[in-house]
């Protein structure tokens, strides 16, 4: 298992709205392909704004390279989430999964008034 770490920052007003558009987008563009795991969508807030670290996990480094293309640390990032963002990362970075344990289930949300 391969985990793909990607971080961006946004304005507190626009948080809800990336976390949408990641809902209803992106997630479901990622489960298209064979060899996506699944996605855990982290937030820090911060001054002013709020840190977004996006993590997708993966069956293997083909699975990433046909999702991302053959420079597979390049960000994927449409116009869409682009104009939501302050900033954002335009390379990711790849970890070995070695140890993993969930047993529950966390919903959307779940952490946000």
């Amino acid at each position: 298992m391969i985990a793909r770490v990607w971080a961006s920052r946004v304005a507190k007003s626009n948080l809800k709205a990336y976390l949408k558009h990641f809902s209803k987008n992106v997630l479901p563009d990622l489960r298209r392909y064979d060899g996506f795991a699944s996605a855990l969508v982290l937030t820090r807030d911060l001054e002013g704004e709020t840190e977004v670290v996006v993590n997708t996990f993966w069956k293997n480094l083909a699975a990433i390279k046909a999702f991302a293309g053959s420079d597979c640390e390049a960000a994927v990032v449409v116009p869409e989430a682009a104009a939501l963002l302050t900033s954002y990362d335009k390379r990711v970075k790849h970890y070995v999964v070695d140890v993993a344990d969930s047993s529950e289930s966390i919903s959307l949300f779940a952490g946000r008034d």
